[in-house]
């Protein structure tokens, strides 16, 4: 019961962590500042359950990709380590990409903005999937499965949460505030990253030396 509480909450910290909502918060705004309240609500609604349902289809057909490509888990984790690290550096420094669209545009293709570059790459970007994966491959029991899903399920709905109520935080964290979040999981998100890579790296090594 303790193994499965702790992969519990390494799944839940590294996709909230990476995920990273209240970093995307300001950029939800721009995106959807002439939206009405029920378009902005609706926005988020479909950028969280898009982005659930993809993460969710490559941590299960994250092995096939594997077989077919001839990827070893192993290097995978490396791979994701490296990436994790960049990611945690520009959110140590709280440096997000973000996405320019034109306020004329914004109500013409709000459907679209709520599925890219909203659910895809913002909320679902390649640490997200990336960690969906090797996640996966590390549930060894159904019970563990089970809870990697429900984890996710429970970033995503804390995520349109954070994304529904973007307007107040912000006003009550402010951008200092949001800044020194972001620089918090920015440490933990290198923490995790440097756990994958040499989770990846060890059977390697042993390997050649073998």
């Amino acid at each position: 019961m303790a193994e499965i509480i702790a992969f519990g909450v390494l799944s839940f910290t590294s996709f909230f962590t990476l995920i990273n909502p209240l970093g995307t918060m300001p950029i939800f705004l721009t995106m959807t500042g002439e939206l009405n309240i029920q378009e902005r609500t609706n926005t988020a609604k479909r950028a969280t359950i898009v982005s659930f349902v993809t993460i969710v289809i490559f941590a299960f057909t994250g092995q096939l990709l594997f077989k077919f490509f001839g990827i070893s888990v192993d290097s995978f984790r490396i791979v994701g380590g490296v990436i994790f690290f960049l990611m945690g550096m520009d959110m140590l420094q709280a440096r997000l990409g973000k996405v320019k669209v034109k306020e004329s545009e914004v109500k013409t293709y709000v459907d679209d903005i709520s599925i890219t570059p909203l659910a895809i790459p913002m909320i679902c970007g390649p640490g997200a999937l990336t960690n969906s994966i090797v996640m996966m491959e590390d549930a060894d029991s159904i019970e563990k499965k089970l809870v990697l899903i429900f984890t996710v399920l429970l970033v995503m709905v804390l995520t349109f949460i954070i994304l529904y109520s973007s307007s107040r935080i912000i006003k009550i964290l402010g951008q200092t505030g949001i800044n020194v979040m972001m620089r918090l999981m920015g440490l933990i998100v290198m923490v995790i990253a440097v756990e994958f890579f040499f989770a990846g790296l060890k059977p390697i090594l042993l390997g050649i030396l073998n």
